[in-house]
């Protein structure tokens, strides 16, 4: 009877799956490889859960040969890594190269075909660049297994795209790295560096929009909860999915950044300005009607910090009139600045703001407004702009300190008979505190700036009528703020 019952549940898994299942069946084409299937499967998690994975590989083998379609944990990417790592390095076959081979070739087609068999949870791109890690993982001594390898990287990178997971970019620049030096060819890393800045900025953007989203639906979850639209238990669970799905976008992040990090700090030596002007020099006649092109050589200079260059001002303009975006116009804006033209810059910085999507990619043109109407003496406006700066990204230290400098440089402009002198560094010394509070990055130049201030003398304030510390004391002039007196 258990028998009967457990074929029709099979019968059912199987005919449900038919219709999107490569294999044609699920767990198996009749009613006994069904239950081997089955078997199967409960034999293998129970031997690899105890990490007996010398017991456990010969189920998972059955699994992939009698029903590969079951169960599309037998190709996840952690249990194939432990599993054959094991095996591979394992003491009773470390003489036995034909063994240790077997079991490369298996992970490596592991990794490769999941995609025919769960095209829902695995790519090919992806099965690509795991099968290139692995290769570089146990091969990595075999000059033409790094090679191929490194020609995997670079297809599955195309087919991936800003989908490449961070460990794939670390070992791909790394590989990259080795062959450069190998044959003296910078050209390599460079063209390493513009896939990697391109692909992996696209990716953290990404997430930086599902975050926006996000924000905006703990908003509306907010309203609804206030409207009493939805209970508080209802609340609570969807605002922890919420909080969960946020932090998850966050580590990808920081993830992607840190790769990025990694592969800038490795680029840098291989490519000084001089080297990248001349290599793009030189490709300039023949790339100056191929945008693409264009894009990524402006990335790079602009990464390494090239952008005084006759060379980069031809490129970006060429691009930001052809096909003008957000990027491009911060550019601009950045260039603009750089040779004094001020009333452009802000322009610019202002066409960047209306074009990028995120929240995030706000902040850098409205910081740099902020600057440029500094330089300018546009205190106000300064100030208003560094706000923004602040409602994007409230741990700015930097915009705190900016508006604090602001506020030490009024002297001029908040000076009188009716004010008490000095009172506007009061208000300064309240951003600096801020700023170092909410960002340690900014701690020490704030601590300078803060040290240089002069307050108000102790006859100034009994003739203004501040003789109690701690008093409530509002600071006139275009700054309008409470602080304290000192």
């Amino acid at each position: 009877m258990k028998k009967i019952m457990l074929f029709t549940i099979v019968t059912l898994f199987t005919l449900g799956s038919f219709a999107q299942s490569p294999c044609g069946f699920q767990y198996g084409k009749t009613e006994k490889d069904s239950l081997d299937c089955l078997a199967e499967i409960s034999l293998f998690k129970t031997f690899y859960d105890q990490k007996n994975y010398k017991d456990a590989y010969p189920h998972w083998k059955k699994i992939v040969e009698l029903c590969p379609c079951s169960w599309n944990a037998i190709f996840n990417t952690t249990y194939l890594q432990n599993m054959f790592e094991a095996l591979i390095k394992s003491k009773d076959i470390e003489d036995n190269e034909e063994l240790q081979n077997q079991y490369i070739d298996e992970l490596l087609n592991g990794v490769g075909n999941r995609h025919l068999y769960f095209p829902k949870n695995f790519t090919e791109g992806n099965g690509l660049g795991f099968k290139a890690f692995y290769l570089i993982r146990f091969k990595g001594k075999n000059t033409e297994e790094v090679l191929r390898a490194f020609d995997m990287f670079i297809e599955s990178i195309e087919m991936e795209k800003e989908k490449t997971q961070p460990n794939i970019w670390d070992i791909y620049f790394r590989i990259a790295e080795q062959i450069a030096r190998a044959k003296q060819d910078t050209t390599i890393m460079i063209d390493a560096y513009e896939r990697a800045t391109e692909y992996i900025e696209t990716a953290i953007n990404d997430y930086y929009k599902e975050i926006d989203k996000q924000m905006l639906n703990f908003e509306n979850l907010e309203e609804a909860l206030e409207k009493g639209q939805i209970s508080q238990a209802d609340y609570e669970n969807r605002k922890l999915r919420l909080s969960q799905d946020t932090a998850r976008s966050m580590q990808f992040i920081t993830n992607y950044e840190r790769t990025l990090r990694n592969i800038e700090n490795s680029f840098t030596p291989f490519a000084p300005c001089n080297v990248l002007e001349q290599v793009y020099g030189n490709k300039f006649e023949q790339t100056k009607d191929n945008l693409t092109a264009l894009k990524k050589m402006l990335t790079t200079l602009n990464k390494g910090g090239c952008t005084n260059s006759v060379l980069f001002s031809d490129m970006l303009n060429i691009v930001h009139k052809a096909e003008p975006s957000a990027q491009t116009a911060n550019l601009m804006g950045y260039y603009s600045l750089n040779h004094g033209e001020y009333d452009a810059a802000l322009t610019f910085f202002k066409e960047a703001i209306d074009l990028f999507e995120t929240n995030e990619q706000k902040v850098d043109p409205w910081y740099m407004i902020a600057l440029v109407n500094q330089i300018k003496g546009n205190y106000p406006e300064a100030r208003s702009a560094a706000m923004q700066v602040l409602k994007f990204k409230p741990n700015s230290g930097k915009a705190y300190m900016l508006i604090g400098d602001l506020y030490a440089a009024s002297g001029s402009k908040c000076s009188g008979d009716d004010i008490l002198p000095l009172d506007y560094n009061w208000a300064a010394a309240d951003k600096y505190a801020r700023a170092a509070a909410i960002d340690p990055s900014v701690a020490d130049q704030v601590r300078e700036k803060r040290s240089k201030l002069k307050f108000p003398s102790e006859t100034d304030k009994f003739k203004m009528g501040y003789t109690t510390p701690g008093e409530v004391y509002t600071v006139g002039c275009w700054i309008q703020e409470t602080t304290t007196v000192r």
